[in-house]
């Protein structure tokens, strides 16, 4: 993936209102993933929460997980363990 895609995969665009809207979540619940570390919005200088692509991709993850009947602290879990998986399967790639 060339920078520049990897940049924009991760640069906060989306409104909470927004996300909430694509992933068919409840602000508040988002609000809530969020103080359990789930995932981490960038935030304007204004103090906004601006969700990136990846951001989004969190977001129906945890939707799915929740409705495979994990709860919270699980899903935590999961996401710590896919981004693992993720970091080897890259370090391999290198060599």
């Amino acid at each position: 993936m060339a920078r520049g895609s990897a940049r924009a995969r991760t640069r906060g665009v989306y409104a909470i209102s927004v996300a909430a809207d694509m992933t068919s979540l409840q602000v508040q619940n988002i609000r809530v993933y969020e103080r359990r570390g789930l995932l981490c919005p960038e935030r304007s200088a204004g103090g906004t929460r601006l969700y990136s692509p990846a951001d989004i991709e969190t977001l129906h993850r945890i939707r799915d997980l929740l409705a495979e009947g994990l709860n919270l602290a699980g899903i935590a879990k999961v996401l710590e363990l896919e981004a693992e998986v993720a970091r080897l399967r890259a370090r391999l790639q290198r060599g």
